[in-house]
């Protein structure tokens, strides 16, 4: 009997590892970069975020969007400041969870460092993301389940290991 409870504890244990690890991963902040190619306020807000990569790089991802000769990121931009209800007067337009910044000078650098820290900080879950709305407003909402999935599949083996256990136990007695 003192075996199946050893084995039965370290079932349990292993099975926490996985959850544990899993639930403290982070994802990085995403900070939208709307730009033109040949911009130079661009170039310096480009200069900016390639300065704080040693520091922050593992808490945001840049995801860049070229406006002047892309005429769907123009779209996508329009459709994204409309969501805002702003109206950007050219790029760099930059936006980190719920704050934009139209322009870019380097009076925005504590700002931009700040945002994406109090982002990071949060749960992944309950950061604002403009993208999220209008994936789901076009329909192209994809969402990733992979992590709830490895958290039912954990409970379930749990439970399932607590109730072989149990089965066991009542089988021995008898």
């Amino acid at each position: 009997m003192k075996k199946l409870k050893l084995l039965f504890v370290m079932l349990i244990g292993i099975l926490l590892v996985p959850c544990t690890v899993l639930a403290e991963e982070k994802d990085p902040v995403n900070v939208y970069f709307f730009y033109g190619n040949g911009c130079p306020h661009c170039a310096e807000a480009e200069e900016f975020f390639d300065s704080i990569e040693d520091e922050l790089g593992d808490k945001f991802d840049i995801v860049s969007y070229e406006t002047w000769y892309d005429t769907d990121n123009v779209d996508l931009m329009n459709e994204v400041a409309d969501i805002r209800k702003e109206e950007p007067q050219g790029v760099p337009y930059i936006i980190i969870g719920n704050q934009s910044w139209d322009g870019y000078t380097s009076s925005y650098d504590d700002e931009i460092i700040d945002k994406i820290q109090s982002e990071y900080e949060k749960d992944t879950d309950s950061r604002y993301d403009v993208m999220t709305y209008v994936e789901s407003v076009n329909g192209k909402k994809e969402d990733n389940y992979a992590s709830d999935i490895a958290v039912v599949i954990a409970i379930v083996l749990v439970v399932a290991g607590i109730g072989f256990g149990i089965w066991y136990a009542r089988r021995k007695a008898n």
